[in-house]
């Protein structure tokens, strides 16, 4: 397996229509909104993407939003989907190019595995002003147990359970980044799949994880899975939502 950099410029255009999950997307955006009380405050969203969280936090729950995204075309995409209101910002998490407390909250959704988690949760804990509270969405270790595509792309459950963390490890590094209590719950959807969907998921490479398998592990996977896919596939979703406060 050959070391590869995860590039998000070059599906940035297809995201939303190769991740779209639905109505359960408004369920953990409720979830998030409610344990980290998100509504009507200020809020920065880091890994913003194109900009359907911030938009989302903006007009449904009157927030005052600010997007970082280190992929240039992602924020191309946000800069013409958001609402009037919304700054948006090219730029890392480690390295977050705003005043010290100038947020009262921080939001981070499926970024944990793509940045330097010790640098970037000490920069969300200089934003935040006192009293401010990191919301994190992510995805619980337990999910890469049974993920669906792991049967065709065998190297994918080790390759995320090396980037994602499991709950005690999260703790810890949230603990010595500064933040004084950690909350976290888990949450499990229940996804049904068609055929034809999973095929372009896996085409257009929907997950990072693609990227850093080699390029016959690719091909033999995606042959494998049009052989072998029924018409549907039902999917579990294991999600980890994780509340720390400054």
């Amino acid at each position: 397996m050959s070391e590869r950099r995860v590039d998000f410029d070059s599906i940035a255009r297809r995201y939303d229509e190769l991740r779209n999950i639905g109505p359960l997307w408004w369920e953990l955006v409720e979830l998030l909104v409610r344990e980290a009380d998100l509504r009507g405050r200020r809020v920065l969203d880091v890994g913003c993407g194109t900009g359907k969280l911030a938009t989302a936090l903006a007009e449904r729950y009157g927030c005052k939003v600010w997007g970082l995204d280190a992929s240039p075309e992602m924020i191309e995409v946000a800069r013409r989907r958001v609402p009037r209101g919304i700054g948006l910002k090219v730029g890392r998490a480690e390295s977050l190019d705003f005043k010290d407390g100038w947020f009262e909250r921080v939001a981070m959704t499926l970024v944990l595995q793509l940045v330097d988690r010790a640098r970037a949760f000490e920069e969300v804990a200089r934003v935040l002003g006192d009293g401010g509270i990191f919301g994190v969405l992510t995805f619980d270790y337990t999910h890469f147990d049974r993920y669906y595509l792991n049967r065709f792309f065998p190297s994918f459950e080790a390759l995320d359970k090396a980037r994602f963390p499991d709950r005690r490890s999260l703790e810890k590094e949230l603990r010595v980044a500064g933040f004084s209590s950690t909350r976290l719950r888990r949450v499990t959807q229940h996804e049904t799949l068609q055929r034809e969907a999973i095929l372009d998921r896996i085409r257009g490479k929907h997950i990072s994880t693609f990227q850093l398998i080699d390029d016959e592990e690719y091909v033999d996977g995606l042959a494998r899975a049009e052989r072998e896919l029924g018409q549907q596939e039902e999917h579990t979703l294991e999600w980890l939502v994780a509340v720390a406060r400054r």
